[in-house]
C-alpha cells in the first residue's frame, strides 16, 4: 500500500472506506461535505421521497458544472487561439516593413 491511506468517507448517511493517495484526501473529504450539502439543500427545497433520487440530482448537477468549465475553457482556448493569431499577423506585418 506504499504511502496510502485508509479513509471513511460518508455520503448520505452511508460510510465508504477508501484507500487513497495522501495527495486526494483532503478533496475526497471536501467532496463528500459538498455532496451532503446539497443532498441536504435538495431535500429541503424539493419532495424527494428517496434518496436515490436526490444522488441523481447531486451527480447531475455536478456533471454539469464539469461539463460547463469545459464548455467555457474551450471557448476561452480558441478566443486565446485568435487573439495569438492576429498578434501574429500585426508582427508580421511589422517586421515585413
Amino acid at each position: 500500500m506504499d504511502g496510502k491511506l485508509r479513509i471513511k468517507i460518508s455520503i448520505a448517511d452511508r460510510v465508504y472506506p477508501l484507500t487513497v493517495e495522501p495527495a486526494q484526501e483532503e478533496g475526497l473529504r471536501s467532496a463528500s461535505k459538498k455532496i451532503d450539502a446539497m443532498i441536504k439543500q435538495f431535500e429541503e427545497n424539493y419532495a424527494v421521497r428517496d434518496k436515490q433520487d436526490v444522488l441523481a440530482m447531486c451527480s447531475l448537477q455536478f456533471a454539469s458544472q464539469v461539463e460547463q468549465k469545459q464548455i467555457d475553457n474551450t471557448i476561452d482556448g480558441e478566443e486565446t487561439i485568435e487573439r495569438i493569431k492576429r498578434l501574429n499577423t500585426l508582427l508580421d506585418q511589422y517586421l515585413e516593413k
